[in-house]
């Protein structure tokens, strides 16, 4: 199986290390951007991941003829010729494609069928965020994706959750032999791994972090950016008004002076703002925290709500996340609200909060929930298809 990426993303070299255990695996990258130090426009600070992206499994960078600065979703962002020439020499029989944004991926479509591969596409938009485009939009990209390449290019689907396959649907592919599932996943091994380590001193750990010890921790994970709404999180903790509740913003971004003049402004007590945590860090807080909020205007799926769950957290989420659609059971493993309602949101958190018993049961059932949403799971249906 030959596979196309824009760059490593952290969250899917996991999965490339096993895929490449249990099926005969190459990646071909069209940019190196994300081994470099670069300026991330959503963190507003340079970052550079700090696990490593490339092993366990064989890679190859191909020339970029544009530019080598951040990939902005742009259609000649990446331009790789030698994509042609990768697919007229490749033994693989497979070809799978992430997306469809760049010229590159649009070659791979092409040459890929001129040459007689099966092409497998994984993208990740859901339906919901579709349907808030206008029709102009909409009737455009019927054409292009229902009529062209869905119907022309792409012998099967790989989805991520519900929501993404009521998109693939939206536009025309009703064939259910043409879809496998393989849940938007983090690696849930390494996740609960690291949470049994540090359950066992979870007070040095709020030491070593500078946590109170005695605080009820709610905690955020994700950019400071208007369509994360970190400020409707800060006023629902204002409404709380609960001397034994911590909020923790783990992230970075340019809202950060708006949240820290609020939080003076209102006399908020008990609210940290870490600043941006690298993925090798990110799991000490999941493990002091005692439920996971997002609460976004708008959110693809939210893979923090994975890790948050790997920890056995209840959750509160949005109902425009995409995560909710899948990964949350209202008032089972956590609850969902309105986006932008915050006294929906504060009382949700409270609901949450309410006993130690509560917070255990749901966390529980986030737990099992998670489970099903693994990269064991995504290898082994890979699996099935190419045998």
């Amino acid at each position: 199986m030959l596979y196309f990426l824009s760059h490593p993303i952290q969250y899917f070299s996991p999965l490339l290390k096993e895929l490449a255990k249990k099926t005969d695996l190459e990646v071909c990258y069209f940019s190196d951007v994300s081994l470099k130090l670069n300026k991330d426009a959503g963190f507003g600070t340079a970052i550079k991941w700090d696990i490593p992206l490339l092993e366990g499994y064989q890679s190859e960078f191909l020339k970029n003829w544009r530019s080598s600065g951040p990939l902005t979703n742009s259609f000649f962002d990446v331009f790789n010729p030698s994509v042609i020439t990768k697919l007229w020499k490749t033994k693989h029989k497979i070809v799978v494609v992430n997306g469809w944004s760049y010229s590159s991926n649009w070659l791979v479509f092409i040459f890929g069928k001129l040459f007689g591969k099966k092409i497998w596409m994984r993208a990740e938009n859901p339906l919901h965020k579709e349907l808030t485009k206008s029709p102009k939009l909409l009737f455009i990209k019927k054409i292009i994706l229902k009529h062209i390449l869905f119907k022309l290019f792409i012998d099967k689907f790989l989805y991520i959750g519900s929501q993404n396959k009521a998109f693939y649907q939206f536009y025309g592919v009703n064939e259910e032999s043409r879809y496998i599932f393989t849940p938007y996943a983090v690696d849930n091994k390494q996740f609960q791994t690291e949470k049994l380590k540090f359950s066992k001193n979870i007070n040095e750990l709020k030491t070593e972090l500078q946590v109170d010890s005695d605080k009820k921790i709610i905690l955020f994970s994700g950019k400071y950016i208007e369509v994360k709404r970190p400020l409707d999180l800060l006023e629902a903790f204002k409404m709380l008004n609960n001397p034994d509740y911590l909020l923790i913003f783990v992230g970075e971004g340019k809202l950060r002076k708006q949240m820290e003049d609020y939080v003076k402004q209102n006399g908020l007590q008990n609210v940290l703002l870490t600043g941006f945590v690298n993925q090798s860090q990110i799991s000490k807080y999941y493990a002091i925290a005692n439920v996971f909020v997002m609460c976004s205007e708008m959110e693809t799926w939210g893979l923090s709500l994975n890790e948050a769950m790997n920890f056995e957290l209840p959750v509160v989420i949005s109902c425009t996340s995409g995560s909710s659609f899948d990964l949350v059971k209202d008032g089972v493993n956590g609850y969902i609200f309105q986006k932008s309602d915050v006294n929906e949101l504060a009382k949700k958190i409270e609901s949450v909060l309410l006993s130690e018993e509560n917070l255990r049961k749901m966390g529980k059932e986030s737990l099992e929930i998670i489970n099903q949403y693994s990269i064991d799971v995504i290898v082994e249906n890979i699996k099935k298809q190419i045998n």
